[in-house]
């Protein structure tokens, strides 16, 4: 029986962990552990003796398919989520296999056979497209009516006099929200952080950080446009961009 070579791409450290030694007492080896969509884009420019990516979809930054999408080449790929609708969409590609979470032995046995049977097949640039989702958009007002915005050209939205406006870096769009508890509600898988009380960032659009007053920090949205983080908030903003106090 072959011994498969797979990477475990996950942000949940337990989830990852979980996978790996299940896969290990099926007799497969665990070649490398990712965190994050960024990390795997790097991992896949080097040349790697792979059978299998076994792959979070919902991760920070860049999702898993969309960094696949991007990609020079890739081996087969697993997609691994707590979400029905991308396990629907893979099942509907017929080279395509998936994992809902919490994963168990049985299932993930079914998956190793397809495998081995090269049952599942890498997916091209075009088909892993059809499995991304459309993207989300809201409506902004725009003279007496309203035009739609994608999130994702979105860096944070702001509260001021009783609105909210989705800023683009320094353009600004007035929306029909009254609160950024709203605006959570309306994106809650999206990993907004509340970094002041009238700010809500996307920390993916982040660019860059540095330090400001004791115990806080700044993050760059776009050129010369910075955010200051609380202090309440900064150690998280560390922790989601991986980066080191001073």
């Amino acid at each position: 029986m072959k011994r498969l070579k797979a990477l475990v791409v996950d942000d949940e450290p337990l989830a990852r962990e979980r996978l790996s030694r299940l896969l290990q007492e099926a007799d497969c080896a665990v070649v490398g552990e990712l965190s994050d969509g960024q990390a795997l884009l790097q991992w896949l420019k080097q040349p790697q003796e792979l059978d299998v990516i076994f792959l979070d979809i919902q991760m920070p930054g860049p999702n898993g398919m969309e960094v696949l999408a991007e990609a020079p080449s890739c081996p087969p790929v697993v997609f691994v989520t707590a979400h029905s609708t991308y396990a629907v969409r893979a099942f509907e590609l017929a080279a395509a296999d998936y994992l809902l979470k919490p994963v168990f032995e049985d299932r993930l046995a079914k998956c190793l056979q397809r495998l081995r049977q090269n049952l599942v097949r890498p997916l091209n640039p075009s088909e892993l497209k059809t499995l991304l989702p459309p993207p989300v958009r809201f409506p902004i007002r725009a003279g007496d009516g309203e035009i739609f915005m994608e999130l994702d050209l979105i860096t944070h939205f702001e509260l001021q006099d009783d609105h909210v406006w989705a800023c683009r870096g320094m353009n600004r769009y007035v929306t029909r929200w009254t609160t950024l508890s709203e605006v959570e509600q309306a994106f809650p898988d999206d990993g907004m952080l509340r970094i002041q009380r009238h700010l809500l960032l996307r920390p993916k659009m982040v660019r860059g950080i540095r330090p400001a007053t004791v115990g806080r920090v700044k993050v760059m949205i776009a050129p010369k446009v910075e955010l200051t983080v609380s202090r309440a908030m900064t150690p998280r903003m560390r922790a989601y961009l991986r980066t080191e106090p001073d």
